[in-house]
C-alpha cells in the first residue's frame, strides 16, 4: 500500500493526496481525517436517517447521490424507499457507524444531506427547520438579524431551537418535535412560524418563494418538512475553502462568518465538545393554533409553481 493509500476500520482508503476539488484547498486526506475526527459527532445526526450525499469526482461536477452504488458494500446498511420525483424505488444508505462515514469519504462523499425523519418512523418527522436564507454570502448579518426574528416568534409560541451555520451562506433553525407530530402538522407550523417572523420586519425577511420575488431581502424557507433533507451539523459543504455546518449559540451567531469554520478549522474548534447535542433542546409540542395558522397560508412550493405557470401564460398572451 502507497504512502498515498491506508486502511482504517477496515475501510481501505486510496489516492489521499489527490486535491478534493478545485478551490477547496485540501485534499482528500483533508476530508478523511476532518469526518474520522468528528465520527462521534456527525454520526448520532446521521444514524437511522435515509442519507443523501454530494460527491465530487475528480474531472467532474459535484453530484448528489442518493441510490447507493452496486458496489456498496454489504456491511452498509441500507433502507429503500419510494422517490416520488423519481417515480422508483431508492436504496437509501444510513450512515450508522464510522466505518460507513470512512467508507463514503473515501468515495469522495464531501456533503451528508440525512432526512428530517427516521427510517422506522417515515411518517414522524424528529425536527422543525427554518432555512434561513439571505441573498449572498456577504450579507451573512442580515441573516442573523432574520435567524433573530425567527428565534423571537418560537419564544412568543414556547417554542426553542438551536441554530448552525448551513456551511454556505445562511443559517439553519432546528426545533426538535415531540414524536407523535405528523409531517402535515410540522410542515403547517413551519409555514405559521416563517409568516409572523416575516411579518415582524418585513423589511428584512420574506417568505416569497420566487426568486425574482425577494427584492434583496433574507429568504425564509418554510419548506424543508417530511422526507425532505437538511445538510447535517459538522458535515463540509463543496464550496471554497470547504465550509462546514457548524453548530453555535445564539450568543455567538453575530461574531462569526460561515468560513470561519472549514475543513482545517472545525474539528479543533469542537475540541472536547458536542455543541449541536449540548445546545439542542428537548422536543417540544406544537401548538394547534400555531398548526391551524399554517393550514390556512398555501404551500410555497405548490404555490410558486402555480404562479410560475400563470406568469409563462401571461408572458405568451403578451407576445
Amino acid at each position: 500500500m502507497s504512502g498515498n493509500d491506508e486502511a482504517r476500520d477496515g475501510v481501505s482508503l486510496t489516492n489521499l493526496d489527490q486535491p478534493l476539488f478545485d478551490g477547496a484547498d485540501a485534499t482528500k486526506r483533508d476530508l478523511v481525517d476532518y469526518l474520522d475526527a468528528v465520527h462521534d459527532r456527525i454520526i448520532p445526526v446521521l444514524r437511522d436517517r435515509p442519507l443523501s450525499v454530494v460527491r465530487v469526482l475528480r474531472g467532474q461536477a459535484p453530484f448528489m447521490q442518493k441510490n447507493v452504488p452496486k458496489y456498496t458494500p454489504p456491511w452498509v446498511a441500507t433502507v429503500p424507499l419510494w422517490a416520488e420525483t423519481s417515480k422508483r424505488q431508492v436504496s437509501y444508505a444510513l450512515c450508522n457507524d464510522r466505518r460507513t462515514l470512512l467508507w463514503f469519504a473515501n468515495q469522495r462523499a464531501v456533503e451528508y444531506h440525512p432526512t428530517l425523519i427516521r427510517a422506522d418512523h417515515r411518517d414522524r418527522p424528529t425536527h422543525l427547520v427554518l432555512d434561513v436564507d439571505p441573498p449572498s454570502a456577504e450579507v451573512f448579518p442580515l441573516a442573523v438579524r432574520a435567524a433573530g426574528l425567527v428565534r423571537q416568534v418560537l419564544a412568543e409560541v414556547g417554542l426553542a431551537g438551536a441554530v448552525k451555520t448551513s456551511g454556505a451562506k445562511g443559517v439553519h433553525v432546528f426545533v426538535p418535535i415531540e414524536a407523535h407530530t405528523t409531517i402535515d402538522e410540522m410542515a403547517a407550523a413551519t409555514r405559521a412560524i416563517a409568516a409572523r417572523a416575516e411579518r415582524l420586519d418585513p423589511a428584512l425577511a420574506t417568505t416569497a418563494f420566487i426568486r425574482e420575488d425577494r427584492g434583496g431581502k433574507v429568504f425564509l424557507d418554510s419548506t424543508r418538512a417530511g422526507g425532505t433533507t437538511v445538510v447535517a451539523a459538522y458535515s463540509p459543504r463543496i464550496r471554497p475553502g470547504v465550509p462546514v455546518s457548524f453548530p453555535l449559540s445564539w450568543e455567538e451567531l453575530d461574531r462569526v462568518v460561515p468560513a470561519d469554520f472549514t475543513l482545517h478549522t472545525a474539528a479543533r474548534l469542537i475540541a472536547g465538545a458536542d455543541p449541536w447535542a449540548d445546545q439542542m433542546p428537548e422536543p417540544q409540542r406544537l401548538d394547534s393554533d400555531l398548526i391551524d395558522e399554517g393550514r390556512a397560508i398555501p404551500v410555497a412550493r405548490v404555490q410558486a409553481m402555480h404562479e410560475g405557470k400563470r406568469r409563462a401564460r401571461a408572458r405568451r398572451a403578451e407576445e
